[in-house]
């Protein structure tokens, strides 16, 4: 049964409101402070974060789908939440080939939204994602998934800040005898770029990145771009910040660019929309 309101308990776990949905049957949106979770019939069918690559930036990306075809699909099934089913059936790309992105964008966007377990702001019953149905997966393999990341990724290197602070190679060990993956990894690092955007350049799934970047991190070759540069005190009150922009609430997927979106632009394009739902 979906329960009847949005409403939730302040500072639930996201993880135990998603053991409740779960139990439920429950289809809807469940909102973290980094995420969105997307339900249906009690299971995971989506899951997006404003710091992976989402399935349009891989399939594009890495050459399996033309951006013309994505937008497409988007123009012609995204109100009518079929995305996915408009892919398959235009011919543009394999039913596999879909789930199998699908799969792989989905727990990357989990290891971020649910691997701290921070807390769940609220739950939109019946609401559903522009992608439509591809594979649902049970909220208990969704988390299990989430937390066997963030434990490995402890383990090569304990330091989270990795995971989202723009990057920058440290002067000094040499780096030519990298594994030609890690090699691939560390030329993308320019103290600009986070692991979410070169995971895009390279057209890879974040968490395969990551475990390149704590390895590189481990091995003293990057650090987080905070760490090199000491934040000075305060000479004096900060200015003001500025009103918030305001946005539009209207649900569905992010418009059809002018122009194919650089790294940063696809970031700030997704925040926007993940910032919409909420």
């Amino acid at each position: 049964m979906t329960p009847p309101t949005g409403t939730l308990r302040t500072g639930e776990p996201a993880s135990a409101r998603l053991g409740t949905l779960a139990e439920q049957g429950a289809t809807g949106a469940l909102s973290t402070e980094t995420g969105i979770v997307y339900l249906a019939a009690g299971h995971v069918v989506h899951v997006e974060s404003a710091v992976t690559p989402d399935l349009g930036d891989l399939l594009t990306h890495s050459g399996a789908l033309a951006p013309d075809g994505w937008w497409e699909a988007i123009d012609q099934a995204g109100r009518r939440c079929r995305v996915g089913r408009q892919l398959v059936d235009s011919g543009h790309l394999a039913a596999g080939a879909l789930e199998l992105c699908h799969l792989g964008a989905l727990f990357d966007a989990a290891y971020f939204v649910l691997a701290h377990d921070g807390p769940a702001l609220r739950f939109r019953p019946g609401a559903a994602h522009w992608l439509g149905a591809v594979r649902s997966v049970p909220v208990d393999t969704v988390l299990r998934e989430s937390r066997r990341r963030r434990e490995l990724l402890h383990r090569i290197w304990p330091e989270p800040a990795v995971d989202r602070a723009p990057l920058a190679r440290v002067p000094g060990p040499d780096a030519a005898d990298l594994p030609a993956r890690r090699g691939r990894t560390l030329a993308e690092v320019d103290g600009v770029r986070t692991a979410a955007q070169i995971a895009t350049v390279l057209a890879c799934r974040t968490f395969h990145t990551l475990v390149e970047l704590r390895r590189l991190a481990a091995a003293g070759l990057v650090t987080p771009v905070a760490s090199l540069v000491p934040v000075p005190a305060p000479t004096s009150a900060p200015a003001p910040a500025s009103a918030p922009a305001t946005v539009s609430a209207e649900p569905g997927p992010s418009p059809r660019p002018a122009a194919p979106d650089e790294p940063d632009t696809a970031l700030l394009r997704r925040l926007l929309h993940a910032l919409e739902a909420l």
